[in-house]
């Protein structure tokens, strides 16, 4: 390592965003960078430190040696940077508090917005960063001071953290009028695979947990096309372009606005309880134990 190097808190948490998420441009989407400009500091970082930082692959980036024991420290320097700003909150006279939230698409697109709402009428000087992620990613990024809370699937582990139950979702069909499919009430996910799919990005939540269902059947899902939302999904079923798996809560609102029919799901993993997770709400501060608060009292 070079003498007098200094490390610039932006370039560490491109690193570690890229670090966690095996990807340039996934990690410069979350350090809000292009990726030429995330690619650059990565660079100037990898230089200053005099040792290759990552493996850059076509299908993705991941820590060399060096960046492993870089992203260990990294991970540190920000639970210190987040518990001096907890400190000198007391004395700031701006924003008075922020909470980093990790949640699923389902949390994000169907019960968070009202929550966030109420709390903001409130709270108003406090600022939240929210963020869809999967739930084994948010029980790591919890466990390592990256999000405050993480709202997760109770199907994954979440040794070490402080657990509570939230809600219950269902994972529903959506299927154009006049389809085969359209004349069940309930089918088997197994029984609908040879469909043509709408699927959402691959880059969501929502698509990684239908895969993994799908790759425990050892079969696949003939995607045709993949959208950026539930509402694009919805609308792309109704076009009669393939059929598309969602919440169903956010199935019957834009079944009110598009000709599409809703198909019940009868796979155990269709039902799922939605889980929050902290490191300690005892170590939170009072803030963000009301945010907890609000998203528990939620209708």
């Amino acid at each position: 390592m070079r003498n007098g190097l200094r490390f610039d808190l932006v370039d560490l948490r491109l690193f570690v965003e890229v670090a966690q998420s095996n990807s340039l441009t996934r990690g410069a989407e979350r350090a809000c960078l292009s990726v030429a400009a995330a690619s650059l500091r990565i660079k100037s970082l990898e230089e200053g430190l005099g040792a290759q930082l990552l493996y850059r692959e076509k299908r993705g980036a991941s820590p060399t040696r060096a960046g492993e024991v870089l992203l260990e420290h990294a991970r540190r320097v920000f639970v210190e940077v987040e518990q001096l700003q907890r400190g000198l909150q007391p004395f700031s006279q701006g924003v008075r508090g922020h909470v980093r939230l990790f949640a699923n698409a389902t949390a994000i697109c169907e019960f968070l917005p009202a929550v966030l709402a109420r709390f903001f009428d409130t709270h108003p000087a406090i600022t939240v960063d929210l963020q869809e992620r999967l739930s084994a990613e948010i029980v790591r990024s919890v466990l390592e001071g990256v999000a405050d809370i993480g709202v997760i699937s109770a199907r994954v582990a979440a040794d070490g953290l402080e657990t509570l139950p939230y809600k219950k979702d269902r994972m529903v069909l959506a299927v154009p009028q006049g389809h085969r499919l359209a004349e069940l009430e309930s089918v088997h996910f197994a029984d609908t695979l040879d469909q043509e799919y709408i699927g959402l990005d691959s880059h969501s939540a929502s698509y990684s947990y239908l895969q993994q269902e799908v790759a425990q059947l050892g079969r696949s899902l003939q995607l045709r096309i993949q959208v950026g939302s539930y509402d694009a999904m919805c609308r792309m079923v109704e076009a009669g372009v393939g059929i598309g798996v969602l919440p169903e809560m956010a199935a019957r609102r834009h079944a009110r606005s598009t000709r599409i029919r809703i198909v019940q799901l009868l796979d155990e993993w269709a039902t799922r309880e939605l889980r929050i997770c902290v490191r300690s709400q005892s170590e939170l501060p009072v803030f963000a134990r009301e945010l907890i608060e609000f998203i528990l009292q939620s209708d």
